[in-house]
């Protein structure tokens, strides 16, 4: 019984580590767990055999081989069935030994071997008793979430059985969903049943406490469980030991190449996963957003807007415009036009209009095709994903080609408010920092910079500690940790009986990197008027650009510039100066007194590009030039500080409470970790010139775009943008959110306050996910171990099934094979598809046809299976 005891248990464990817990629902993770189950059926009757033999000839050590597997093996055991480093009580004495002396860096190399999928929760069908009431929570049906978005389920009344068991069928909330709790206690009452609103409640709540598990895949699992054999094998077998007999090394051998064995066929899995995970994904549902402008400037413009304007989904358009507070109940489409003695022209109220390819998608190619270069024109692409298989799938189009990176990533703060788990222990959240942060190395160009935001909350120096860990690991070069006052010292976090009101951004690059501008600190100058109001001199603070002469040379600067041979006497309460007459002023140097200069004098120094004159309504503004390089390009300017003070900065940034301000004019919605548009204004101001590409992987409310979109507009620049974001509030926030800057950059109470927007055209799309790729995979229930000469434990066992080949059709009579990506997913964009996967930039976008950057035509109508391979088949 003994000998039959602990190897039941054996097994038993070793089912365990290779499937995991069991689990309901649907999805592809539950698919696969099927999927292994099946498969551990036939591994375990072949290992058993193999067992058998291996024990022919030492039968006294049956007891200690099943003893020592499952001692080794139970330790990898997740509820998730990941392979990873668990709960090997000696983890610390083993990887202190190996790696390190330092505790939180054996938290990198706990999990540096990782790929961090998601925290979700394993549900299993419950039930629930309390206060004489019966609950019984139906988990069969409810589906994975895709991703690692924090979504809220959604209870519905199932039915009440006979003897009073009330049966809930579960589902995660889809676009904002919630459980009808009114309706459900109105229809309980209905059938007799007392129950208040909190006892319902509770029924909820214990059925949510069910296991919350994070989901990894490991990078290389053969080498990883090899490698813990080994230190298992030094930590329980060979340390001590005195004696060494023939037959206890041949013993042990077996032990080793069982163990092997197992490792082999459990790593094929992993392995699989591995692939799924990495594979470049499909790009779906994709959509263009462009501003009426945009339109109107190219050749045949005008034809396609009165194409838009006549359509019969113009109404659709015109209802998201209200929604949005672009336009109100009395916008008529005659209005878009107006003439003047030039003929016909966009009326500049409606020119910012942003028009939803969505509403038009038979007129969309047509709209396209008014652009010659495509991606080039361009001003950035929204992507609705995990930013994990984001940044995977977009980095041959993007490789090196990114200038500033901007991330705001969740912390463990134990917050609901963020979209992600935001519980990660800290291994799993370094993890899951260290998957992305190393793929967004790969985008940034060799002088490109990266601002990393780190909450100053009760885990601020754990979580720093680690995030510098993963920076130093991956960048070359750290320029600083800048300090952002995040708000006033009400309402801050109050930790150690000190009120701490500032948050940290950490500033790395590669060996290249550099800043390339300075900020010069806001100088006083006067400002003076007509002399219909008396000729009044006043003072006001200048917000000043900072541009090389290469960049703006005809920029003005608010610095001072003493020009000895110009000055005048002093004058004191100068009277109606009229600056275009013959005197004009400037401030001196030290701000307190007025220099006067001819007409004539002024001309020529305004000739020599130093000075200019600025008209602002009624009133006049001297300008005097300072280029922030001098000719051998020393910097003349003041540099960013690490200490980001508003009173020394071009413009206020503010703090939260700006930002809050700012989302609730804009759209009515309040993001507790957004930051000010100004902050990530002045990070990208900064760190990129006017062409640069920005990205920011963990775009939240999409603020990103926004100061991108703002700085174009001030400096004349042609920056693009990459946003990545998961939830729902990609549509209902973020887009939204451009559209509306589009038209306008400024808002109140959700209506604009003026027309002064800047002209936009975007691409936004969705890409698949992983869970959705397990969920389409096809794997059958295959022979095993049927290839000769093969060692069968390291045979492939998924060589013969399908995986994603159902999206082809072999063509026997031609001799073709026939792809209809539609059996995967309906809107599949090949052309943006096949941009991502061949890194080539889209040209021209025809009918049936795709033309890249190099001259490349594919034709996407019938499409030739051999380049979407990696997408649907992996060997």
């Amino acid at each position: 019984m003994a000998t039959e005891s602990k190897e039941q248990k054996f097994y038993s464990a070793l089912r365990d580590v290779f499937v995991g817990a069991k689990v309901e629902g649907k999805g592809g993770f539950i698919n696969l767990m099927n999927i292994k189950s099946k498969y551990y059926e036939k591994i375990e009757k072949f290992l058993r055999e193999d067992i058998e033999k291996a024990l022919e000839k030492y039968p006294s050590f049956r007891d200690e081989l099943f003893d020592k597997l499952y001692s080794f093996f139970s330790r990898y055991f997740t509820e998730s069935g990941s392979i990873y480093f668990n709960s090997t009580p000696f983890h610390s004495n083993i990887y202190e030994k190996v790696y390190t002396d330092d505790r939180d860096v054996i938290l990198f190399w706990k999990t540096h071997m990782l790929y961090y999928v998601k925290t979700d929760r394993i549900f299993r069908s419950l039930p629930v008793e309390f206060d004489g009431l019966k609950f019984y929570f139906d988990a069969t049906e409810i589906e994975n979430k895709k991703a690692n978005e924090k979504r809220s389920l959604v209870f519905e009344l199932k039915e009440v059985k006979e003897d009073g068991t009330i049966v809930f069928s579960i589902k995660y909330s889809e676009k904002g969903t919630k459980t009808k709790q009114e309706e459900i206690l109105k229809a309980l009452k209905g059938k007799g049943i007392k129950i208040t609103e909190d006892q319902l409640e509770r029924a909820f709540k214990i059925f949510e406490k069910q296991s919350e598990v994070d989901f990894f895949i490991n990078k290389n699992a053969k080498a990883f469980l090899h490698e813990q054999f080994k230190l298992w094998v030094y930590q329980y077998v060979w340390d001590g030991a005195k004696e060494w007999t023939a037959d206890r090394i041949n013993q042990l051998q077996i032990l080793k190449e069982i163990a092997f064995k197992i490792i082999d066929f459990i790593s094929q899995f992993e392995d699989e996963l591995l692939k799924i995970w990495n594979k470049p994904k499909f790009v779906k549902n994709s959509n263009y957003v462009i501003t009426l402008d945009r339109i109107a400037e190219k050749d045949g413009g005008y034809s396609v807007i009165e194409k838009i304007l006549n359509h019969e989904n113009i109404k659709e358009q015109i209802k998201e415009w209200q929604e949005l507070g672009i336009v109100d109940e009395s916008f008529k489409v005659e209005n878009v036009f107006e003439k003047d003695l030039t003929g016909k022209k966009l009326s500049n109220k409606y020119k910012h209009l942003p028009i939803d390819t969505k509403y038009f998608k038979d007129l969309e190619l047509e709209i396209l095709g008014l652009f010659d270069d495509l991606d080039n024109s361009l001003d950035g692409w929204l992507i609705k994903s995990e930013n994990y298989q984001a940044l995977n799938t977009i980095l041959p189009k993007f490789r090196e080609k990114v200038q500033t990176i901007y991330i705001d990533p969740p912390y463990n703060t134990g917050s609901d408010e963020f979209i992600y788990s935001d519980r990660f222990r800290s291994s799993s959240w370094l993890t899951m920092m260290e998957n992305r942060l190393s793929l967004a190395r790969e985008l940034m160009k060799s002088d490109g910079v990266i601002f990393v935001s780190i909450a100053n909350n009760q885990n601020y120096y754990k979580e720093s500690y680690k995030l510098g860990i993963i920076l130093e690991n991956l960048f070359e070069k750290r320029f600083a940790d800048l300090v952002w006052k995040r708000r006033s010292a009400s309402g801050s976090y109050v930790i150690s009986d000190i009120t701490e009101i500032h948050e940290y951004i950490f500033v790395w690059g590669l060996q290249n990197s550099k800043i390339f501008t300075n900020i010069l600190s806001p100088t006083k100058l006067r400002k003076y008027v007509n002399k219909d109001q008396h000729g009044i001199f006043k003072w006001h603070d200048l917000v000043i650009h900072q541009y090389t002469k290469e960049q703006r040379p005809n920029l003005f600067y608010g610095v001072v510039y003493n020009f000895k041979e110009d000055r005048l006497d002093f004058k004191k309460n100068t009277e109606e100066i009229d600056p275009t007459q013959e005197v004009v002023i400037y401030p001196s140097e030290d701000g307190e007194s007025v220099f006067a200069m001819t007409k004539k004098s002024m001309e020529e120094v305004y000739a020599r590009g130093v000075i200019g004159v600025i008209k602002e309504r009624d009133k006049y503004r001297i300008m005097i030039k300072k280029y922030l390089h001098d000719a051998e390009g020393m910097i003349n300017g003041d540099p960013l500080k690490s200490v980001l003070d508003d009173n020394e900065l071009p413009y206020k940034i503010g703090g939260t409470s700006e930002a809050t301000k700012e989302l609730k004019n804009l759209l009515g919605v309040t993001f507790d970790t957004a930051k000010p548009t100004n902050l990530i204004k002045l990070l990208i101001y900064v760190s990129s010139r006017k062409k640069d590409l920005i990205l920011d992987f963990f775009a939240g409310s999409g603020t990103t775009a926004h100061a991108v979109m703002k700085l174009n507009k001030e400096d004349g620049g042609k920056r693009k943008f990459i946003l990545v974001e998961m939830a729902d509030y990609f549509e209902t926030v973020i887009i939204p959110r451009i559209k509306k800057i589009a038209y306008s950059f400024n808002w109140e109470e959700g209506k604009p306050k003026d027309v002064d927007g800047i002209g936009i055209f975007f691409k936004y799309y969705e890409l698949e996910q992983y869970e959705e790729t397990l969920a389409n995979c096809k794997y059958e229930d295959g022979d095993l171990f049927t290839i000769p000469r093969r060692d069968p434990y390291q045979e492939y066992v998924f060589m013969k099934d399908e995986k994603m080949l159902k999206a082809l059709e072999i063509d026997y009579e031609n001799n073709k094979v026939k792809v209809d990506l539609s059996k995967l997913y309906s809107n599949i964009d090949i052309a943006e598809t096949l941009s991502n996967l061949t890194g080539k930039w889209i040209k021209k976008i025809r009918k049936d046809e795709v033309e890249f950057e190099d001259g490349t035509v594919i034709n996407t109508k019938d499409l030739d299976y051999k380049l979407i391979k990696p997408l649907i088949w992996w060997e």
